[in-house]
């Protein structure tokens, strides 16, 4: 049996590069004032009028990490009541914070959505109602409250999905079908698999816009900066052919790692409130799913943390290959299995090798990355995957980023800094 002390000493003189700090820079289309350019585009489309007093109306809000989710939210439940409708919150993320009714609840409000936040009430159960089946036979399920609404609003972020490719990935589509179906929902269309999830989406889709009285459709982009870029507000009608439109411009505006091929990478912190796999996979290259692919070719990847507001659901961590004994003692696995039984993904759900802090577990990722020279690695640092910003490169690939002129360098080559505990001294946010 492997001691500890053995791994230490395996691994001790494994040479660290000397890290640039770097600033990367991307497209910075942005929305100043959100909230007021929800209000406008809500009021401008006219899809609200038919609205009558009293009447329930019930919003979206998914579990993904959006930027301004509170004040636009807050500025949607602001223009219902103006109206003198009684709107109320209800989490559409399928089987997302472990799957319960508390644990959904409980994510909004990590996410900043709360009665106090937005001026409306959160509704939340795993309940739902059948309203009807897919052309390819499958049951279509809307949550209780929402389906006991006068109307729902769809919202949520367009982008591309970590696990398969089709015209219609992580959005308004896959809300109806997964988001408002709750856990029920999301095992109907995730039981065949991910090969399965570019038709049963727009299958289950079509049924659920036909069946329920939608009043309007919001859609948001953002930035490769985190930052609301655009917002769209459509007819449920309008859905099925604007979102594959918006889709496409989504994939121009995700952030990248300004290199594409290296040996090693450290991602400080993964967590659901960054991706629904704790890391987006488009950006690290890294999938549990065969119906997806594209980004950087990276030999070997580490995670260092779990963000507190996972709440213990490590979900991702099996595509990487190391991590730390900080981040494995954070993992919940009643938290963490519910999205890999339901996703039926078993992969995103396995332990990576845990080393016992962050030292150990970058020097076990460059002493597996099969290069003959190890003081050569060829490694970036990023915070996570939604903040690209700032970035950390070895001293090997300077020669490449000052061609780069996207990249602006920010630092000489400096060594990595640990703690007493042998973990990163210093964030990179």
């Amino acid at each position: 049996m492997i001691t500890v002390g053995m791994v230490h000493d395996m691994l001790q003189n494994v040479p660290l590069p000397k890290m640039v700090y770097a600033r990367q820079l991307f497209d910075r289309e942005k929305i100043e004032n959100p909230a007021q350019m929800m209000r406008d585009k809500l009021l401008q489309s006219g899809l609200l009028q038919k609205v009558q007093p009293k009447q329930k109306i019930a919003i979206t809000v998914g579990s993904r990490g959006i930027a301004n989710l509170t004040v636009m939210v807050a500025a949607i439940v602001s223009v219902l009541k103006e109206m003198g409708a009684d709107p109320f919150i209800f989490p559409a993320m399928g089987s997302h914070g472990g799957a319960t009714a508390e644990g959904q609840k409980k994510m909004l409000a990590d996410l900043g959505v709360s009665e106090e936040t937005v001026g409306a009430p959160v509704f939340s159960t795993m309940e739902t109602v059948q309203i009807g089946s897919s052309e390819n036979g499958l049951p279509v399920y809307l949550d209780a409250y929402a389906a006991k609404a006068d109307g729902i609003i769809l919202m949520n972020r367009i982008k591309p999905h970590t696990s398969f490719r089709g015209p219609y990935e992580s959005g308004l589509m896959k809300m109806t079908a997964i988001g408002c179906g709750k856990q029920k929902g999301a095992d109907i269309c995730h039981n065949l698999g991910f090969g399965k999830m570019a038709e049963n989406i727009p299958a289950i889709g079509k049924t659920f816009i036909e069946k329920t009285n939608i009043l309007c459709a919001i859609a948001v982009l953002e930035n490769a900066y985190d930052e609301t870029a655009q917002i769209h507000v459509m007819d449920k009608t309008e859905i099925a052919e604007k979102e594959p439109q918006l889709l496409i411009e989504a994939k121009t505006k995700l952030p990248k790692i300004a290199f594409t091929e290296f040996d090693c990478l450290i991602i400080d912190q993964i967590g659901k409130n960054y991706s629904g796999t704790g890391f987006d996979p488009n950006i690290v290259g890294k999938y549990h799913s065969p119906y997806a692919s594209g980004g950087p070719q990276i030999s070997r990847t580490c995670a260092l943390d779990l963000s507190d507001i996972s709440h213990g659901n490590a979900n991702g961590i099996g595509i990487l290959d190391f991590t730390t004994r900080r981040l494995f003692d954070k993992m919940i696995w009643e938290q963490t299995y519910p999205n890999a039984l339901t996703s039926t993904a078993p992969l995103a759900a396995k332990i990576p090798m845990v080393l016992e802090n962050d030292k150990l577990c970058i020097q076990a990722m460059i002493k597996t990355a099969n290069i003959a020279d190890k003081s050569q690695v060829r490694m970036v640092r990023i915070a996570n995957t939604l903040h690209l910003e700032h970035i950390y490169f070895s001293e090997s690939l300077l020669p490449l980023a000052q061609k780069d002129s996207h990249l602006q360098i920010l630092t000489e080559p400096q060594e990595m800094i640990f703690n007493e505990n042998g973990n990163l001294f210093e964030s990179i946010i």
